[in-house]
């Protein structure tokens, strides 16, 4: 027992079981415990408010009351102190109804030893400091699950999930009635996924990609805990490290653009002085009176000229394609952008038979922009999309949001897709999949983007198509 008095509150109409209590208990350990009286059920609603106690011993029978009556009362409070009911004989069904009441024990007065009546006054004080601390501790994990910034989910043995915390649900877009139907598998953008995450044994967080329910892709990182190991139940800590990843491809994609500019006025230097000695030696060469050129020496000429302008031309393009370009900047809605992009892809949406879907949000969103170049770059884009459906069949989604102060712009269509291995060559100079393709455009758009401090982002699925994600700094002003 621990060294603080034990408080303990009788509530008994009959002053000869107070002494009898209080004799036994001097008998146990004089000094451990502090008894108080209570002699009706009205003295003892009262006692029980100040909640100076750590027991009670009640009788049954208070007059027209009943103990029952003061374990119902008791319940009604936040702390919960335990009850000891207290009768004059021993009746199976008065025992039954204290303990469904929430008594922790039951003595017979008739009965009751010194022994007795210290075990139970023992047992019912370190049984209810038991459900307290696990009360506490239930109360901190209920905190940290629901206010998680993380995902939270458990699931079973069998990998069944059996909760999850709002922050999941609010990310993953399930309600709580759907997220219990669902395997952890079903989480997971492939079941290749799932497996290499089920069979990777290394330690610490390790990425993979969830899809949320409207099939949206999410990067996580996922750290694994038994939370109960008889049960086999797994606690998973998911953090979505999404738009972190972006960020860093945006970040990637900044630096490898100014080395390409770079790379590519180092070719200019390099490349054009000798074109020029070559274009000019060929012109000499042509022009000699001296010189009798025959038919076959015309062809090669020509070749050497035309090959030499055609090298010239693309250095021009590349240089131009990843240069700082001069801005002329005003405000636009980002609305009027798409509309005016969407303007100048007509003729070909209605060769292709391509059907339009817009989700425009109002009210438009200003952006400052060189409207003549972003054009152009919202144009790159969606003529990219036309060429990569099928006539007839294909579907061109554009949709404008706002979100953390950016206007962004998502252009998606239903295509072929674009395969991984070429998603992060997408933008660079010369790469292209088109036959005639000088595979520049994409890299001009994304200067012209760059330069407006947006940024470009490609989501794609071989087979079902892509997502090209814009972002634009919003223009500040007062709402």
């Amino acid at each position: 027992m621990s060294d603080r008095a034990i408080h303990i509150l009788m509530i008994d109409d009959d002053e000869d079981d107070f002494f009898l209590v209080t004799s036994l208990l001097e008998d146990i350990s004089p000094g451990q415990y502090v008894l108080e009286w209570a002699s009706t059920y009205q003295k003892g609603i009262a006692a029980i408010e100040n909640n100076t106690h750590d027991v009670f011993l009640v009788d049954y029978r208070l007059g027209p009351n009943t103990g029952i009556d003061i374990l119902r009362r008791i319940q009604l409070m936040t702390n919960q102190p335990p009850v000891i009911m207290l009768t004059g004989k021993g009746d199976y069904n008065i025992d039954r109804e204290a303990m469904l009441a929430g008594a922790y024990d039951y003595l017979v007065k008739g009965e009751m030893t010194a022994d007795l009546l210290e075990r139970s006054i023992r047992y019912a004080v370190d049984e209810y400091n038991h459900r307290r601390s696990i009360e506490e501790s239930e109360k901190k994990y209920y905190g940290i699950f629901e206010k998680a910034h993380d995902l939270i989910i458990l699931a079973d043995k069998e990998h069944h999930i059996v909760d999850a915390n709002p922050a999941a649900l609010r990310t993953l877009n399930y309600t709580r009635e759907q997220i219990l139907q669902l395997h952890l598998r079903d989480l997971f953008v492939s079941g290749e996924q799932h497996d290499k995450f089920l069979g990777n044994n290394l330690p610490g967080s390790q990425e993979y990609e969830f899809k949320t329910a409207g099939n949206k892709k999410l990067v996580v990182l996922i750290n694994t805990v038994t939370l109960d190991e008889a049960a086999q139940i797994f606690l998973y800590v998911i953090q979505d490290i999404t738009d972190k990843k972006r960020e860093e491809q945006e970040k990637q994609h900044q630096e490898k653009f100014v080395i390409t500019g770079r790379i590519a006025r180092v070719i200019a230097h390099e490349v054009r002085n000798p074109l020029t000695n070559i274009l000019l030696a060929v012109s000499q060469f042509k022009d000699t009176d001296d010189v009798t050129i025959s038919e076959d020496s015309q062809l090669y000429t020509d070749i050497i000229e035309r090959n030499c302008t055609r090298i010239n031309q693309l250095i021009t393009e590349l240089l131009h394609s990843t240069r700082m370009i001069e801005l002329h900047m005003d405000n636009c809605g980002i609305n009027t952008l798409v509309e005016k992009s969407l303007a100048l892809a007509q003729d070909r949406i209605q060769l292709n038979e391509i059907q339009v879907e817009c989700h425009l949000v109002a009210p438009d969103i200003q952006v400052s922009a060189d409207e003549e170049k972003v054009v152009i770059a919202f144009l790159n884009i969606i003529i990219n999309a036309i060429e990569a459906m099928v006539p007839g069949k294909g579907v061109l989604t554009i949709t404008t949001t706002r979100s953390n102060d950016k206007a962004k712009l998502m252009i998606t269509d239903n295509g072929v897709g674009i395969p991984e291995d070429k998603l992060s060559r997408l933008f660079d100079p010369f790469f292209t999949s088109k036959a005639k393709g000088t595979g520049l455009g994409l890299t001009s758009t994304q200067n012209i983007l760059l330069n407006h401090k947006g940024s470009i982002h490609v989501d794609s699925e071989p087979g079902k198509g892509s997502t090209f994600t814009i972002a634009l700094p919003e223009l500040a002003v007062s709402r």
